[in-house]
Formats: C-alpha cells, structure tokens, sequence
C-alpha cells in the first residue's frame, strides 16, 4: 500500500533533481545554438590572391579597307520649329517684365558658364592692366563697419563739409576712415560717365543694397607724357559733374567743379560748401560751354614732357538722384571740331584706347551730339594701348554646319558575317535597321547582324524628335523703405531672374547618345534699334539616361532687366526673343527652335558674340544706339 501511495506522489510532481537536469540540459542546446550561429556569421573569408598580369600584345590598328560612296556620314536631320514671340512687350511702361512666362519649376541639370561682360562698368574695370587709375568707393551713409549711421543728415552739407575737410588735408584719406569703404576696388582708364541713377556708381562696385546717395570715389594713378609725344605736350583738363569733381595733379588741385542749375549759372552754395578759397579757373572759358546736364569748367596748364610721370588723383561725388562725371583734354595748339551751337568737341581724357566692350558700357547712355569724342585725342600711356592689346578677346566662330546638299547619301554596310552591301539609311524601326539599296529595294536588317559602327551610325542617324519648352521665371524686386523713401534717393523697380530650357522626347525608341543643347537669349534697347545678347548657355544630356524622357535645366546666371528715364527719354534694355539648338555627336544640329523666324538664320553670328554684346539685325556685334539728344544739347 506504501509503494502504490508514493507512486500516486510521483505523477503529482517532479523531484527537485529532475528539474534542474532538464533546465541545466535546455541551458546546453540554447549555447550550443547561439554557438553555431556564431561560428556561422563570423565564418572566415577566403582570401583571393590575383593572378599575374599577363602581358598581352599590342595590335596595330590599320584602316578599314571598305568602299564608300560619296560620304560615309548620315544625312543630316533637321528640325525647325518658329514660335510667335509671346513674350515681346508693348512700348507703353515700365517695365514689362511682371510674371513672365511659366516657372522654371525644381530644374535638374545645369549650363556651362559663358563669359560675359559684367566687370566692365561705367567706373572702371574688375580687372588692372597697369596704366589705369585704382577707385576706392566710400558710402557716407553708413560707418566703416558698414552700419548705418544714426541722425544721418540727409540734405548732404555734413557730407560737403567731409569732402572738403579732405581736399583741405591733402587728400588724405584718414579723414574718411570712419566711414565705409567698399572691399572692391575698379580700375579706370578713363572717366566719362554719362548722366545715369546714381545707384549705378554703388552698383559698380558691387554694393548692390546701398542706395545712390552720400557717395565718393577716389581714383589714385600716375599721369605720364603720352608715348606719340616725342616732344612733350602741353594741356589742360576740361570737368563737369553732377555733383563734384576735383583732380589733384603732382600735389597740386588743378580742377574743381560742382553742379550748375538749369539757368547755366553754377551753384556757389555748393562750390563754396565742397571747394571753399581751395581753387578758381582762370580760363574765360569757364562757366560758358555746356558738357553733361551743366556748364565745363577748365583746368590750370598742365606740362609734361617725354618720360616724366606724375601722382594724380581724381575725386568724384554725388548726393543723390541722378550723377554724371565729364574729365575731358584740351590739348595746347590743336584746332578741334565744333558743334552747331560752336561748342568744342574734346576728346576724353584716358589712359588706353578705349575697347569696345567700355564703348558698348558709354554710349548706350551718352546722348546724341555730346561735345565729347571717345576714339581721338592723345593716351597718357607711355607705351602703345592700341584697342587690339586691351580689348576683350573676340569668341572664334564654332565650325557651321555642312549644307544638305540634298542628295542622297550610299554608303558601304558590313554584315556581322563580313558581307557587304551598299544602301542608304532610311530610319530604325521596331527594332530594325531600314535601308534602301542603290537600285531602290527596301531592307530591313536587324541591328544584331551589323557591325557595331554600323549600329552607332544608324542610330546617330535616327537622332528623336523633341518638345522645347524656352521657359522664364522673373521677380519683380521693389526698392522702398530707409533710404530709399528719402526724395531723391530712389530707386526704379527691377527683374531679376533666370532663362532655363525644358525638352520633352516625344519620339519612341531609346537614344544612348549625348546631345549638346545651346541657348541664346536676345534682348534689345528700348525704343531703339539694336539687341542685346542677354544670356547664352550651353549643356549636354544622354536621352536614354532622363526619367519620364523629360530635361530641364535652367541657366545659373541672374539676369537683371531695369529700365529707367531721365526726363523725356526712356533708356534700358527689354527682352526680345530666345533661339535653342540641339546638336548631336556628329556635329549636327538636328533642332533649331526660335521665338523668331529672323534668328536661326543668323545663328552662326550669334555664336560670335559674347554675352553683353549688342548687335545689329544681322547678329554682328555693334555699338548700342545712343540716348536721345536732352534739351540742354
């Protein structure tokens, strides 16, 4: 009865012992699993040991011995595309430019870089080239940390009484030290700046935010006897400005000039305020001829003889509103040319031939039948300056495209099993080459049978067919608030955007080949007759490698349109129209699409011209059309 009792106990229960066998045996499955799952991750990787490099020969290539007729290149495709110019605008405001076409949207891609002509501006150049005139700007609006200045006085007598407190010290520039100077520095061959806002001299130097007020700029140089005066030469400067002007020659101020009203009387308030007792002309000459929007002033006989050169300094300064600055040479014993009103026309004072990308810079706001010449007179230089050795290099025309000579096109095609056949292209369809022998039977061939320059040729030859959408997308920047709301002190409203591209494949088929796209943006002078290159990029894409068979791409340079007038005359420029090509590997242009039937006509002169180039009709780099005569002329 005892057993049967203890064996009732054992089916109720399991002894201590037990128990920790089976957990102790559990414990050993559990490691040796994480063991083998270890060892399984962390297994040992064979280590390859390369082989040696086997020398293989090199073959000589020779040219393939293979029959062609006439060219072994495919006939050229082309496809021209003219759209209206929707975007040209009418000649009734300022300026027209308010939400111009659709957005360029997230673009992907981008342009090379084309050079243009923004470092040349009416103040100077980015760039030295030894003979020229060092300007610094200074902004009396702000302190050196370029901060503005608290209880500024805006009517411009604390700013006179600085300019003359510095002409008194012997333009020492310590004196402007607690005010801002500009990092930039322009160099100048020449000072001829025609009336413009005077934002444009901040602009110059590239303060795009300061406003045309309260400034000065301070050129230092040296004035040598020019090289085709063997004997010397005798002269004096001839001055005008909006507002001052004052040349410091050898340590000696020899011109001072400010502003004269529009009865042709100059402003003594102004004079006495900026010059005081420092200087007076004692040409008869003085006070009687007009030169920019007031009357010339004529400097003390200056003398030079051949070698000598002499520390000179030009100071120039304007208030606000509208400024301009005339330094012209009147050379002793020279009889020069006058106007109908008998005025002399004088040649401006320079250091170098002017080139023609500072040409292009003046005369797109010199006014017609200015008593000023551009292109005579002596150069203060003492070796040649010839226009060849300072100008901007001129672009060399790209290789033009061979006419079609529309006829058609044999060449030799090589089988995959070395026969031959001469045929002509005709397209790629459904996956087979298309040609046409010489006695007019059509072929199809599968690209699989060809050889691989076979191939490469027909499918160059096929090149898709393209959407081009010129797209733009403008802003209109407002100017307003601080210093701009002060009278006088404003600033007209500009565009600034960019100009992009968008292509749409339309065609079938995959295109493994690059193709090169080149844009052109044309603009042209407001209510004048020549254009204006405002932009011109160029990229490359693989069709095959675009999602959806979509590129777009936009230039990376902002464009800036502003337009402004000075009594009756509008000046500025406005855009014009667009032209876009595609080309292939071959060379080809197989899409010409433009806003304007005239363009793609001229498309090889327009590869001459470089960005800020103006032109005429036909394309070729021309001088911008001069502003409009003011009643004062």
């Amino acid at each position: 009865m005892k057993r049967n009792r203890k064996q009732g106990k054992i089916t109720k229960g399991m002894p201590s012992a037990v128990l920790l066998s089976v957990a102790i045996h559990a414990a050993l499955f559990l490691l040796a699993g994480m063991l083998v799952v270890f060892t399984v991750v962390k297994k040992k990787e064979v280590e390859f040991t390369p082989p040696k490099a086997v020398e293989r020969p090199k073959m000589k290539l020779k040219k393939p011995k293979v029959k062609i007729k006439k060219t072994s290149r495919p006939k050229p495709t082309t496809r021209i595309v003219t759209k209206v110019n929707r975007a040209n605008m009418p000649d009734i405001q300022l300026p027209e430019m308010s939400g111009m076409g659709e957005g360029l949207g997230d673009m992907v891609g981008g342009f090379d870089m084309m050079p243009d002509l923004s470092g040349t501006t009416l103040f100077g150049a980015g760039k030295s080239i030894g003979n020229d005139f060092t300007g610094t700007f200074y902004d009396f609006k702000r302190d050196r940390r370029g901060r503005p200045i608290s209880g500024l006085d805006t009517s411009g007598t604390t700013w006179r009484s600085v300019v003359y407190k510095f002409l008194r010290s012997g333009w020492k520039t310590s004196v402007f030290a607690r005010y801002y100077r500009s990092s930039r520095n322009l160099y100048a061959t020449n000072l001829l700046v025609p009336i413009s806002r005077s934002s444009t001299m901040s602009l110059s130097f590239g303060e795009k935010d300061t406003p045309g007020a309260l400034l000065a700029v301070h050129y230092k140089g040296q004035l040598v006897c020019p090289v085709s005066h063997t004997n010397g030469i005798a002269f004096r400067f001839w001055g005008a400005a909006d507002e001052f002007l004052a040349v410091r020659v050898d340590g000696a101020l020899v011109l001072a000039t400010t502003w004269a009203d529009y009865t042709g009387r100059y402003n003594a308030l102004f004079f006495q305020a900026l010059f005081g007792n420092l200087w007076e002309s004692d040409s008869a000459d003085t006070w009687k001829y007009y030169m920019l929007n007031t009357k010339a002033v004529v400097s003390d006989r200056i003398t030079l003889e051949p070698g000598e050169a002499v520390d000179m300094e030009i100071l120039i300064g304007d208030h606000g509103s509208y400024s301009g600055f005339y330094l012209a040479v009147e050379e002793e014993g020279v009889e020069y040319e006058r106007t109908v009103r008998g005025y002399p026309v004088l040649p401006v004072f320079k250091t170098a031939a002017l080139s023609h990308d500072m040409l292009d810079v003046i005369y797109k706001s010199l006014p017609e039948c200015e008593m000023i010449c551009l292109t005579n007179g002596p150069v203060f230089c003492d070796y040649d300056t010839s226009p060849r050795a300072v100008d901007s290099p001129v672009e060399e025309l790209e290789p033009s495209v061979p006419k079609d000579s529309g006829k058609e096109e044999i060449r030799v095609w090589t089988l995959a099993d070395g026969q031959t056949l001469e045929a002509k292209f005709v397209n790629i369809f459904a996956g087979k080459v298309v040609l046409e022998s010489s006695k007019g039977k059509v072929l199809k061939i599968s690209k699989d049978r060809l050889s691989a320059e076979d191939i490469g040729y027909a499918e160059l030859a096929n090149p898709p067919e393209f959407d081009i959408n010129f797209r733009k997308k403008f802003r209109q920047v407002d100017f307003s608030g601080g210093f701009y709301d002060i009278p006088g002190w404003w600033r007209p409203p500009e565009e600034n955007g960019h100009y992009g591209v968008q292509l749409k494949q339309t065609s079938t088929g995959d295109y493994g080949h690059e193709l090169q796209v080149e844009m052109f943006v044309v603009g042209k002078q407001w209510r004048r007759s020549k254009y204006i290159l405002l932009d011109r990029q160029q990229t490359t894409f693989n069709p095959s490698e675009q999602e959806g068979r979509l590129f777009e791409f936009r230039s990376p340079r902002e464009v800036v349109i502003a337009l402004d007038e000075y009594y009756t005359d509008v000046h500025g420029e406005k855009y014009y129209g667009y032209l876009v090509t595609i080309t292939d590997a071959r060379g080809k242009t197989i899409v010409v699409e433009s806003s304007h039937k005239w363009l793609p006509r001229k498309l090889e002169n327009l590869k001459k011209l470089s960005v800020g180039n103006y032109m005429d009709d036909e394309c070729i780099r021309a001088y911008p059309d001069k502003a409009k005569s003011t009643w004062w002329m």
